[in-house]
């Protein structure tokens, strides 16, 4: 079952995983740090390789920070529990930027691995569907019809936000990508 499914039906087992798991993405993040600043220091690398070295850096700073967001949709689940955070009139809504995160952090891992450009550009019709789901959660939370009570506005205005920022920084680590591939820094193709 997919992240965003349990999530939707309060799985504690998984929240607590992920918040668990947080310090191992960190760990990684700061070896990779360490050992690019170690290369920078004794290396002095010059043109592609210094490229190489700084859009790294970047991106696994995006990387790590979408880890961070995972964490935070799991500690509102884990906050919820044995409830869920999500209303029934949003469950649809919040499923469907589980599934989006879930591509979207797929899509960047193979962007990442095999230097395609293409699919980078994929990544930004992702993050446009990303976003819609955000509006509708705050047109839903906004109507004069919305009797849900403020709690569960706020979680759901906070995992929204944490889902639009995942999808974010995955469009972030792709246009480095492209970067790192061809010299040139990508143009948004929305605003």
């Amino acid at each position: 079952m997919p992240p965003g499914c349990r999530l939707l039906d309060a799985d504690l087992t998984l929240a607590e995983m992920v918040i668990a798991n947080d310090e191992s993405v960190d760990a990684l993040y700061r070896q990779t740090e360490a050992r690019a600043f170690d290369l920078l220091a004794r290396q002095q690398p010059v043109a592609s390789d210094l490229r190489v070295l700084v859009t790294s850096l970047r991106m696994v700073a995006d990387l790590e920070r979408m880890g961070d967001n995972a964490v935070h949709v799991a500690k509102i689940a884990r906050r919820r529990y044995p409830g869920s955070a999500v209303p029934a009139a949003l469950r649809s809504t919040v499923l469907q930027m589980g599934h989006a995160a879930e591509e979207i952090v797929a899509k960047a891992g193979s962007v990442i691995a095999g230097r395609d450009i293409e699919l980078a550009a994929e990544l930004e019709k992702d993050d446009d569907v990303m976003d819609a789901l955000h509006r509708q959660l705050f047109t839903a939370i906004l109507d004069d019809r919305w009797d849900q009570g403020i709690e569960p506005a706020i979680d759901i205005t906070l995992a929204g936000r944490y889902y639009e920022r995942f999808a974010d920084h995955a469009v972030s680590v792709a246009r480095r990508v492209v970067y790192l591939v061809t010299g040139e820094r990508p143009e948004p193709t929305h605003v």
